[in-house]
């Protein structure tokens, strides 16, 4: 009598464990923003360190600019439980992380949050699409090596 196969036919990667939880951390201080910036009035966004220029263009946003910021850093954070947790379905909640953080890239672009706030808001951004995209890469990666359930 042969006994069933582990549903994890390969060992998890230290390596993959820490990206994972580098990108819970990072996911996390993205959430922290999202509140920070998102439930705090213009007075407030200036004694945080905006111009008053920013701050008016911040609180002028559409809603659908929080929403796609929210669904980003929620997705993000909830990505990384569930690849740390193993789970496939990393994948769907991360890809649809990542489409949210494309739409507000795009959305900073188009509304001019780029141009108000120069360069360093365009890296930073950049940075966060990158991560979303690398842990996305992550979970199909290790989906494809049978890693995940």
């Amino acid at each position: 009598m042969t006994t069933p196969a582990s549903p994890l036919a390969a060992p998890y990667p230290r390596a993959a464990r820490i990206a994972a939880l580098a990108g819970l951390l990072w996911s996390l201080f993205g959430a922290w923003q999202f509140v920070r910036q998102t439930f705090t009035d213009e007075a407030g966004l200036i004694a945080g360190g905006m111009t008053p220029e920013q701050a008016q263009l911040y609180a002028a946003l559409p809603v659908w600019m929080a929403a796609v910021f929210a669904i980003g850093t929620l997705g993000g954070v909830l990505g990384a439980v569930l690849l740390l947790a193993q789970r496939r379905a990393s994948i769907a909640v991360l890809a649809v992380s990542l489409a949210a953080y494309l739409a507000l890239w795009a959305g900073d672009a188009l509304l001019g949050v780029f141009a108000v706030f120069g360069t360093p808001q365009v890296v930073v951004l950049s940075i966060v699409v990158l991560v979303a995209a690398g842990l996305l890469w992550l979970a199909q990666r290790l989906a494809a090596k049978g890693m995940l359930v």
